[in-house]
């Protein structure tokens, strides 16, 4: 068994040993299984992977599935839109140590010095839409592709700073200033291995999927312990919050077709035949009319986050590149998301227009120095994808949080039964934080993670 072997879980849909391919009736086109890369250190299927003695399952009232006890704390419920969940997610222990490769068909991860090793720990949220595929292959590709980032530049994430030359050869004796000047710090060559890592594992999915003759996306929602610092990167419309005593902190912004308008505009603007002719990049209150021809309205731009007023021309009667408002504003009247993996097939309905072009697959990443937090045993961070935010606001989670845990305390599965009740109160019952019965009829997936023990571990290197 290699040394950087992840062991991985997935909630939502029942355990994939393989994973396990859905029926044919639940697609349009077959469903083949997915292949991946060779050396892309997957590791073993759930029905094979060794449970650690100190492993105590956490069960999800969904399907009765298991996480290891050390990886964090997780429930998911099914909304049923489709035989398959759409939802996928993995989490484990990263090991990271400097590798080399050997021949072609030895690659493998080589432990070259134990003693260097970083670890940490890894939780992924995948919210897919156009059937599962994107979800289940990037919650079998993802850690591996953050594994290979992060040892590429393992050796500068132990240095005092980065250096220059990671091989230690100075062509300047000014190297260490300039990077100094640059503020380069061991924490950006993490943010650059996690957005490297999106990159590259939405590649993957764009080869398999066109491979498979599959099609569909996903967002994705990480969320990576090492070195005493908690790094959360989000690509999607999936959220994750810092809850603690006296304080809620969001760790993650939205991508919407609304958050990111003036970028989506921008491009619109430099490639106008993106739009085929057949959409309007400008932005209106609301869909223009025949009868708002000549007359004058609210109107704006790429280069505008104020609002003007322009006549009204035959063109600006298209449909908009971004319509409707809040959940429903869409892309090209296709897409509630402006990033996330895949979809690198999808097009507007019976038309030739991609909307890739308007995607972006690079997340935000936020960084929560944990070591810096006095922490209490009820500091934890709740991740989870977009239905339980479309009823529950971060303050109302927090309510429940602060309500739940402390009169739990003696309880080992207390962070686990949160989960569930997390997602129990989306599901329309009067005595809920919202106290008006809203239901969310999306899958939901939650993990929520204790920060207690995380800093106390966080000194691993």
């Amino acid at each position: 068994m290699s040394a950087g072997w992840f062991r991985r879980r997935f909630l939502p849909g029942g355990p994939l040993p393989a994973p396990r391919p859905p029926r044919p009736r639940a697609s349009p086109v077959p469903y083949r299984r997915p292949r991946f890369l060779r050396g892309s250190g997957s590791g073993p299927g759930t029905a094979d992977a060794p449970r650690r003695p100190d492993a105590r399952p956490v069960r999800s009232p969904a399907r009765g599935r298991a996480l290891p006890w050390n990886a964090g704390y997780a429930e998911i419920i099914n909304a049923e839109k489709s035989e398959f969940n759409e939802d996928q997610a993995a989490c484990g222990q990263l090991c990271i140590g400097r590798c080399e490769f050997g021949a072609e068909e030895d690659r493998e991860w080589l432990t070259l010095c134990p003693e260097e090793f970083l670890t940490g720990h890894y939780w992924a949220l995948f919210d897919g839409h156009g059937g599962p595929a994107a979800a289940i292959l990037a919650a079998n590709t993802l850690h591996s592709c953050l594994r290979r980032q992060l040892e590429a530049v393992v050796e500068g994430m132990v240095a005092t700073r980065p250096p220059m030359h990671l091989s230690g050869h100075c062509v300047c004796p000014s190297d260490p200033q300039f990077v100094e000047e640059k503020g380069i710090r061991a924490e950006d060559l993490v943010i650059g291995a996690l957005e490297s890592a999106f990159q590259e594992c939405d590649e993957v999915i764009g080869r398999e999927l066109e491979a498979s003759g599959q099609v569909g996306g996903c967002t994705a929602l990480v969320a990576v312990s090492l070195q005493g610092k908690l790094y959360v990167a989000n690509a999607g419309d999936s959220r994750a919050i810092l809850v603690r005593k006296d304080e809620v902190r969001p760790l993650s912004s939205e991508f919407t077709p609304e958050t990111e308008r003036q970028r989506i505009q921008q491009l619109a603007f430099v490639y106008p035949e993106l739009l085929a002719g057949e959409f309007t990049r400008l932005e209106f209150p609301r869909r223009l009319k025949g009868d708002d021809l000549g007359q004058k309205v609210l109107f704006r731009d790429h280069h505008m986050r104020g609002w003007s007023y322009k006549c009204v021309e035959k063109s600006d009667l298209k449909y908009p590149l971004i319509h409707g408002q809040g959940r429903q504003a869409r892309l090209l009247g296709t897409l509630a998301v402006s990033r996330g993996l895949g979809d690198h097939q999808l097009r507007v309905l019976d038309t030739n227009i991609q909307l890739k072009p308007f995607l972006l697959s690079v997340p935000q990443v936020t960084v929560l120095d944990v070591d810096q937090l006095e922490l209490q045993e009820e500091d934890v961070v709740v991740m989870a994808t977009d239905g339980l935010w479309d009823v529950l606001s971060n303050e109302q989670v927090a309510r429940l949080v602060r309500s739940f845990l402390p009169g739990n305390r003696e309880d080992p599965h207390r962070f686990s039964e949160l989960a569930q009740t997390l997602i129990h109160s989306t599901q329309g019952k009067d005595d809920g934080p919202t106290g008006d019965g809203q239901v969310s009829y999306d899958d939901i997936s939650v993990f929520v993670i204790p920060l207690h023990s995380q800093g106390q571990r966080s000194g691993g290197h």
